[in-house]
């Protein structure tokens, strides 16, 4: 499964936003997703992808593509390293 479809699942699954709202370009604010939820969101992903992304490294204006490239960038940094 492709990173994007795994943190849509995530987002779907975990934090219950209705998959009919996600899209690559969507940000977590029209999300309405705060800063609280983002840190919780960037815990998730590191258990769920075994990455070590900072905590403050999305914030609301982010989009979901942009947190599949950090994703992929940390992992891309993890498995070269």
């Amino acid at each position: 499964m492709k990173t994007y479809e795994r943190v849509t699942a995530l987002l779907v699954s975990q934090f219950e936003v209705d998959p009919a709202r996600i899209r690559p370009e969507v940000t977590f604010e029209e999300l309405d997703m705060d800063s609280l939820f983002l840190v919780e969101f960037v815990l998730t992903v590191n258990a769920e992808f075994g990455a070590n992304i900072e905590e403050d490294a999305a914030g609301p204006q982010d989009t979901i593509a942009r947190a599949v490239e950090l994703i992929d960038e940390q992992l891309a940094t993890a498995t070269s390293s």
